[in-house]
């Protein structure tokens, strides 16, 4: 974990200091000059988010057929990060610095927030951060992320265990990725303070391959009421597996919104039955909600699967596509950032709470969310409405 960090940190000193001497603006496009957008999103190794940049490549492809932004197409272009810190900082750099892009959008990656952002804030250029992971996409002034983020919806998870479910003995297990370690602990904090409550069990020691045995062993025999776990897609299936093994059902299990796909509904069919998950955005399970008429009808067009990630890609590009829609004269990076940070906010059904950019050190607009819960193989919204967390984190 030290390395780690002490890897990342010497990576984005480099990018840092590769931003000094670079023009805060790129050249203005002119009439048949397209208008360049990045990403760098996590499209190789061992956890990836392709439908963000997919469902972001799809807004834009509906602008440019419409006649594209006063007359000049969107060029989008993703960088693959392979979730390496090295290749993060060379994808940036790259985009940035070769390729003169004027914003991202829709960017969906492990490290590219902790690697970047200084880089980002150096070159003057702004991030609609599609999924952010990493707490750096929450606490630079050049990222704003779509999404509530993993630790937002931990503190949701928590309160919804305790104060909605009403268990007293509630449990938690943390796989820890990069320098995230802190940023849970202070999730856990304010739910803490705002409760008066505290753990009964935590473990930070479980990773995504780790065999749930022994995990789910601990917490039947700890006595706990609610176990609340970060998995992953292929974790939260052999965690439910191994509870339906081990009669475990009993307890209540929460996870974030990782786990909330239509992989792990079918894999987990009705021995997954009572398991929550905590949706970010309008539950896209929901086929007949108006939030999503939109997105369902361009993502199935475009055949970009219908995720959570898709969510958060396509509202990252609609909302990029608003601020560029708004400038008046040259689309150049110094002006994509002024429209961002001078956009008013951005109202969606999709979301429980308006997009905001705005000219601030830390960006968090998503503070809402929807508990959902699997049932006969199928995710059915649990929470009433959008759950507003009422404590502060950090």
């Amino acid at each position: 974990m030290k390395s780690a960090r002490a890897a990342i940190a010497l990576l984005a000193s480099i990018a840092l200091t590769s931003a000094c001497g670079l023009s805060n603006t790129a050249s203005p496009p002119g009439k048949s000059e397209s208008i360049k957008i990045g990403a760098v999103s996590s499209l190789s190794g061992s956890a990836t988010f392709p439908d963000s940049t997919a469902a972001a490549q799809a807004v834009f492809d509906r602008v440019n057929a419409e006649g594209g932004i006063h007359g000049h197409k969107i060029e989008y272009i993703v960088a693959d990060d392979k979730g390496d810190p090295g290749a993060a900082a060379q994808a940036a750099r790259n985009l940035v610095t070769n390729k003169g892009v004027v914003g991202l959008s829709g960017s969906a990656s492990l490290v590219d927030c902790a690697v970047n952002a200084s880089f980002y804030a150096k070159s003057g250029i702004s991030s609609i951060q599609g999924v952010g992971v990493d707490p750096t996409c929450f606490e630079s002034p050049a990222i704003s992320p779509v999404n509530a983020g993993p630790y937002l919806s931990t503190a949701e998870n928590l309160y919804y265990a305790s104060e909605v479910l009403k268990q007293n003995r509630v449990c938690l297990l943390l796989a820890i990725f990069g320098n995230t370690n802190d940023a849970y602990s202070k999730a856990i904090k304010s739910w803490s303070n705002l409760t008066g409550k505290k753990l009964l069990m935590e473990d930070r020691t479980i990773k995504p391959d780790s065999d749930p045995t022994p995990f789910v062993l601990r917490a039947k025999s700890k006595g706990c009421q609610a176990v609340l776990y970060n998995a992953v897609e292929p974790a939260a299936i052999s965690m439910m597996k191994i509870v339906k093994q081990q009669n475990a059902q009993d307890m209540k299990w929460i996870m974030t919104s990782a786990s909330y796909t239509e992989a792990v509904a079918k894999a987990l069919g009705k021995s997954g039955d009572g398991l929550y998950a905590n949706a970010e955005f309008e539950p896209f399970t929901q086929a007949h909600s108006p939030a999503l008429t939109d997105w369902r009808k361009l993502l199935t067009k475009k055949k970009v699967p219908l995720t959570a990630f898709g969510e958060s890609g396509y509202l990252a590009a609609s909302h990029m596509v608003e601020a560029l829609k708004s400038i008046k004269g040259p689309i150049t990076r110094e002006s994509v950032t002024k429209a961002l940070k001078s956009l008013p906010p951005i109202a969606s059904d999709m979301t429980g709470a308006p997009y905001k950019f705005g000219n601030a050190a830390k960006h968090g607009s998503n503070t809402a969310g929807k508990i959902v819960q699997l049932r006969d193989g199928e995710w059915h919204v649990a929470s009433k409405g959008w759950m507003r967390y009422p404590g502060k984190i950090g």
